[in-house]
């Protein structure tokens, strides 16, 4: 097979950079039926741009390419080892390219391999079939989304719907609550892979296969048929909207099969989805490797473009904004404010946040904004050159984050889905914003990059990294204020609500 290599790179980077179309017709719908003019229609077209920018450059659509899962179908007797030894070597290959981000961390040491490859990572499924071709399916699913996929176990409570028995009604409920968990943390709007019934483990990946379905099918079960289009109907009132900002379009599919379980257990599986839904497939020649045909999009057709303008409509109220920042101007900023920022930031995530609990910074951050990105990162010479660097979900630095503001003077705080109290409590008590950008807007904001000034802290992995890039123009909403404002605590109320309205639907 000695196109076989080539031909999985080929899907990596297809997979990685260029969304198919029945995703982007899910998204046109979402950005057509929008209301104009809201926080809701600015990130969908930005999204619909960020599209667009990854096509043409080759480039990733979200820096995060998750972890590579592939679904592989091939011929009775065929050599299973070789194959997965192919697909190692053509997901080393996509990493030093820039198309897949380092992403393989051992659990045990926290050490990134730096090239995807590890213990269970890639993620192979073989099947067999009585077929001679080869079938490669490919999702790419970030680790924002992953996060909110969930589990649950029937009969619950659920908040705002009460009591989920174990019927349909109970399983209706269970969907409509995972899509007002995610809120903007996932990159609404998500899709969803759901399995009701089958044990823990296997649910799951029963939920995640469901992905793997074109949005526009049709289920051939007529029940869940029926149930896959009115949790469409009713999760789009929800109001999570785009990127959690409240809007029209919370879920752009919802995919949904059942398996058989055992007495004592009624698991409902959900595979959560952002809107970066990136998967592909190929069919391959069993003897030599080559592509002979493409799942989900044709190549011949060309590509038509998303986004109508440059994704952002300046409208001259836009707040500059030139770091280092002072008190008194973030004090001025409130909820709703758009800023662009024309300077200096660093980027921190996780290990940052945990090495600034116990250790002093390795640079000045007095003033300065830290955005929770985990970029991919390309060494061309002495020279870093930023591939892709859209913000990473900023929960998960909950724990640290008011205590880093209050230590080292940072004044604004850049990521997607928001931050809870102890983080909105900081922010009052030293003046300080957090921004929300816009999530898996990778190329958008990679273009803000002029350039990388410099990089601490590399021992972490290029992803947990501390990055110090030189930006402009780089745009981004006050979500949470100085003032005790929050963006995302009022959506969640919200929400709430009307969630609580369907508990009777």
């Amino acid at each position: 097979m000695q196109f076989l290599e080539n031909s999985l790179l080929e899907l990596i980077t297809q997979t990685s950079t260029n969304l198919p179309p029945d995703v982007r017709a899910a998204v046109g719908t979402a950005i057509a039926g929008e209301t104009p003019d809201t926080q809701a229609s600015q990130a969908l077209e930005i999204i619909a741009s960020n599209i667009d920018m990854a096509c043409e450059d080759a480039g990733p659509i979200c820096q995060d390419t998750g972890m590579p899962t592939f679904l592989i179908h091939m011929p009775v007797g065929a050599n299973q080892i070789k194959f997965a030894k192919a697909v190692h070597a053509a997901v080393e290959r996509a990493t030093r390219l820039g198309k897949l981000r380092p992403n393989s961390v051992d659990s045990l040491t926290g050490n990134n391999s730096g090239n995807n490859l590890g213990e269970e990572t890639p993620v192979l499924h073989f099947e067999q079939w009585e077929r001679d071709e080869v079938e490669v399916k490919l999702i790419l699913k970030g680790g924002g989304c992953e996060n909110k996929n969930i589990q649950y176990s029937l009969p619950m409570e659920l908040d705002h719907l009460g009591r989920a028995g174990r019927d349909l009604e109970g399983v209706r409920k269970c969907i409509l609550h995972s899509v007002w968990q995610a809120q903007g943390h996932g990159c609404a709007p998500g899709a969803l892979g759901v399995c009701i019934g089958g044990d823990r483990a296997h649910g799951y990946w029963l939920a995640k296969k469901q992905l793997f379905r074109t949005l526009d099918d049709v289920n051939p079960n007529p029940v869940l048929a029926e149930l896959e289009e009115r949790i469409m109907r009713e999760a789009n009132t929800l109001g999570v909207g785009a990127m959690g900002f409240g809007g029209k379009a919370s879920l752009i599919g919802c995919k949904i099969t059942a398996a058989n379980r055992l007495p004592a257990s009624f698991f409902v599986s959900v595979a959560y989805d952002c809107w970066a839904f990136r998967r592909l497939g190929v069919r391959l020649d069993s003897s030599s490797g080559a592509i002979t045909g493409w799942l989900y999009r044709d190549p011949e057709r060309p590509v038509e473009k998303m986004a109508h303008d440059s994704g952002f409509r300046l409208t001259g109220r836009e707040i500059v904004l030139n770091p280092p920042l002072s008190e008194a101007q973030m004090r001025a900023l409130k909820v709703g404010d758009v800023v662009l920022i024309n300077g200096e930031i660093y980027t921190g995530r996780d290990n940052v946040h945990a090495h600034l609990m116990k250790n002093a910074p390795p640079v000045d951050l007095n003033g300065q904004i830290i955005y929770h990105c985990g970029p991919v990162m390309l060494k061309q010479g002495d020279e870093w050159v930023v591939k892709a660097a859209g913000p990473t979900t900023s929960s998960r630095e909950e724990p640290y984050q008011a205590e880093v503001l209050r230590r080292y003077g940072v004044r604004a705080v850049i990521g997607k889905g928001g931050m809870g109290a102890n983080t909105l409590a900081g922010l009052g008590e030293v003046g300080a914003v957090y921004l929300n950008a816009i999530g898996g807007a990778a190329q958008y904001y990679a273009r803000s990059v002029e350039k990388v000034l410099g990089v601490n802290l590399l021992e972490f992995g290029i992803p947990e990294a501390m990055w110090r890039l030189k930006v402009n123009n780089f745009a981004a909403i006050v979500t949470m204020d100085s003032h005790g404002n929050s963006l995302h605590e009022d959506i969640a109320r919200e929400t709430g609500a009307r969630l609580s309205a369907l508990q009777r639907a």
